[in-house]
């Protein structure tokens, strides 16, 4: 099956997730400063504060990953995350991978399973046969969010000592 491109906005109950704007940047890097220690080194700011603000005003500007959507709460239109689809990410070939990350202050508000629901549910609806996912394990609370969302984890896994292993989850359709 061939990608099929994510929709450019998608609702739910209390959120909007649309494309992302170069003038949201400082907002996607204010992500890379909250993460975890653990996270691997090319997932966090490197030694001289890389990627910059405008690193990633850049990368937007080249459109890269456009299956990726700005969360936004639609009380406020507040950026508070991003979540999408990734078509080169851990699963099979030619099927999805959900991403997602949150600001730590809007962590615990069932917010990433919202925005995670609706995008399973594109998914399915646009005939994908599975939805993989990947999660280290110590990250308790997306493994929960993927529970919920009705993913299984594999056995796959690939070890890792210093990051902690990162596992593989699947959703069937």
């Amino acid at each position: 099956m061939l990608s099929l491109p994510v929709p450019d906005t998608l609702t739910t109950d209390r959120l909007v997730l649309r494309r992302r704007r170069v003038d949201e940047a400082a907002t996607y890097r204010r992500l890379w400063t909250e993460r975890d220690p653990r996270v691997p080194a090319h997932r966090r700011l490197d030694h001289a504060g890389r990627p910059t603000v405008e690193d990633i005003a850049a990368h937007l500007t080249a459109e890269r990953e456009l299956g990726i959507l700005a969360v936004t709460r639609k009380d406020t239109t507040e950026v508070i995350g991003y979540c999408g689809l990734i078509f080169d990410g851990n699963g099979a070939p030619d099927e999805p991978e959900l991403v997602y990350e949150l600001l730590r202050a809007h962590h615990g508000h069932g917010y990433a399973t919202e925005a995670g629901q609706a995008l399973v549910s594109w998914v399915r609806g646009a005939g994908y046969r599975r939805l993989w996912a990947g999660v280290r394990d110590w990250n308790v609370a997306s493994r929960r969010v993927l529970e919920k969302l009705g993913f299984r984890e594999t056995d796959q896994v690939e070890h890792d000592a210093v990051h902690g292993d990162s596992l593989l989850a699947v959703r069937e359709f």
